[in-house]
């Protein structure tokens, strides 16, 4: 699996032969409309975690230009179904096939709304299960005892963690949910992007070095093997 970094909690996760991207927040994010244009990206898959404006605003651009399937709660689904996007179901507790893996829906502890102001339905995360290898995407999240379950799905390669404090977990807390997940390597999202997730890079990957875990932070359009 390869994955690439867009800001926030924006990525592209290449794995089975098919483009995924999550939560694509680009045109609109101050560190990263100058480095990545989303008309030049490929996507297969789209898929949210919920409904906040920094996790949909160019899903609908992306998916009317690359002719990829959104996935995400019923509520997404209806969303962008009544807009005539090819979309798909998956709410928590489900498990879908695709053509590149499995993925399973589980929870997370967070709000949701669209931009309008809209009922956006219950956040989720996302683990992602290859032939080898499985990454847990968490979305925006609390931590949460049911991060507990995720082991008992899938071993985890690579765990996806939102670091930024005040509108998720914090460092602090995302070291405690790697313990649950079972996972020491973390690749940091949805940080610096809004004003009051800034955080300082070099307090937070000291805190998992303290825990022995490893920490990833990569700059926007880098990327990183699992």
């Amino acid at each position: 699996m390869k994955i690439t970094y867009y800001g926030q909690n924006s990525l592209s996760l290449e794995m089975g032969g098919a483009i995924i991207i999550i939560d694509p927040f680009i045109s609109e994010n101050e560190l990263s409309k100058d480095k990545i244009d989303i008309m030049d990206l490929k996507a297969d898959y789209i898929f949210l975690t919920h409904a906040h404006f920094d996790h949909v605003l160019d899903a609908e651009a992306i998916a009317k230009n690359t002719g990829a399937t959104i996935v995400g709660n019923f509520e997404i689904y209806q969303h962008y179904t009544e807009k005539d996007i090819e979309a798909m179901p998956l709410n928590q507790g489900g498990t879908r096939s695709f053509d590149f893996g499995k993925v399973k829906c589980v929870s997370a502890v967070h709000t949701s709304s669209f931009p309008d102001g809209s009922y956006g339905g219950n956040p989720s995360g996302f683990i992602f299960m290859g032939k080898e290898k499985s990454v847990y995407i968490a979305g925006d999240t609390a931590l949460t005892m049911d991060m507990k379950l995720i082991p008992k799905w899938a071993k985890i390669d690579l765990a996806v963690l939102p670091i930024g404090d005040v509108a998720t977990m914090g460092a602090e807390d995302a070291v405690i949910a790697s313990d649950f997940v079972e996972c020491n390597r973390v690749l940091g999202v949805h940080y610096d992007a809004l004003p009051f997730t800034k955080i300082d890079h070099d307090a937070a990957k000291q805190t998992f070095d303290k825990a022995g875990k490893e920490l990833v932070l990569l700059e926007v359009g880098a990327s990183i093997t699992v």
